[in-house]
């Protein structure tokens, strides 16, 4: 994994979470990408959408299968990554830096405490 960063959480669902101010930059972890194989699609959420915590709002394609990327959060869809959508292997290549998903504002910025930090996560990775 990389450095460690006291600004990021993560969920049992592999996604990652980084907060400035009040917007959370949400991806993919290394492990989730790892588990995937190579990306061959990704779908983002419309901007402006309202999503609920813990809705599925983005897809990502691989060789091997599809899953559902999550809001792990509420609030508005503010920015997209485009880039990923135009070249999928950045999320394999870096799937916890370049290769974000979306960024949303928070409707209630407590609630990114109430989930893993990085040794939370790494201990949660042990248990699969």
């Amino acid at each position: 994994m990389a450095k460690k960063n006291a600004d990021r959480r993560y969920t049992k669902d592999h996604e990652w979470i980084d907060l400035d101010g009040d917007i959370a930059t949400i991806g993919i972890t290394d492990h989730a990408q790892e588990q995937l194989g190579d990306i061959v699609h990704v779908e983002l959420p419309d901007l402006e959408r309202i999503v609920a915590a813990n809705e599925a709002c983005s897809v990502v394609e691989s060789v091997k299968a599809a899953s559902d990327v999550y809001a792990p959060l509420a609030g508005t869809v503010v920015e997209i990554n485009e880039t990923i959508v135009e070249d999928p292997a950045i999320v394999n290549n870096d799937a916890e830096g370049e290769g974000w998903f979306f960024k949303i504002e928070l409707d209630d910025t407590d609630t990114f405490e109430e989930l893993m930090d990085e040794d939370a996560y790494e201990e949660y990775l042990e248990t699969l």
